[in-house]
């Protein structure tokens, strides 16, 4: 794994929802809550774009949280 997967993996771009409490789409990304498209498998990118253009009616703005490394 290279250094910026490494660091890229260290966070997650969070969207939380706004109609049932409890359910998140997390995606990994940098410190700057960059996603590495071509990363993700076609069913979680579609996940990806689906919640960024429901933003403000299905999901909150994302934020950007540090993964617990075990």
């Amino acid at each position: 794994m290279s250094r910026q997967n490494a660091e890229a993996a260290a966070f997650e771009l969070r969207y939380r929802s706004l109609l049932e409490q409890g359910r998140v789409f997390a995606f990994p990304c940098d410190a700057a809550g960059l996603v590495d498209i071509d990363a993700l498998d076609d069913g979680t990118r579609l996940n990806y774009f689906y919640a960024r253009t429901v933003i403000g009616r299905e999901f909150a703005r994302p934020t950007v949280a540090p993964v617990a490394l075990h």
